[in-house]
């Protein structure tokens, strides 16, 4: 009997050391309080839509202000139709304890820019970010944190569309100088 009360508390222990705090990464959960509803746009403000667009949680230290964000969790893709600009929820697992507080990002891109947000970027188009928000990682049973005061955002235009802005501006300064 001493034998299996020792083995369950050994258990127990186990369970608990290797417990790992989970959020929803979801950018649109009417039944929150407050809402969130954080459409991402393309750079002609479309919302993103099917497999052409990607997304993936981005996570830190919130306490941490030296830490970087690491990728969480697979990348999804963006609804169609309707929904376009949402991606499904998914309850991403960290390597957090319950009740971390973490900052969250949700970053996006473009497919044809690259095949994950570092190589988009590295492209200078089709990618984007959300500002970070922080919330504490829950343990199961308790639910996962929701994304509450997650915005939308859009993705950089391309360099040739900047560069043209940059001009334009530029023209215009020096003909009022002028």
């Amino acid at each position: 009997m001493k034998k299996l009360i020792v083995a369950t508390a050994l258990g127990l222990v186990a369970v608990g050391a290797m417990a790992q705090g989970q959020f929803t990464f979801a950018n649109k959960n009417l039944n929150t309080v407050p809402q969130i509803d954080a459409k991402v746009f393309n750079e002609t403000g479309a919302p993103l839509a099917g497999t052409a667009y990607w997304a993936q949680a981005y996570i830190k230290l919130a306490t941490d202000p030296d830490s970087s964000y690491a990728a969480v969790g697979a990348a999804v893709n963006f609804r169609t139709g309707t929904a376009a600009g949402y991606i499904v929820p998914v309850v991403i697992t960290t390597t957090y304890p319950n009740n971390t507080a973490v900052t969250v990002q949700m970053r996006a891109w473009d497919s044809t820019a690259g095949n994950s947000f570092a190589a988009a970027q590295a492209t200078g188009k089709g990618y984007g970010q959300s500002t970070g928000i922080e919330l504490k990682v829950a343990e199961a049973p308790t639910p996962p944190a929701d994304m509450i005061g997650l915005g939308s955002f859009s993705l950089v235009p391309e360099p040739s569309t900047l560069a043209l802005g940059v001009l334009g501006a530029a023209a215009l300064f020096l003909r009022r100088r002028s």
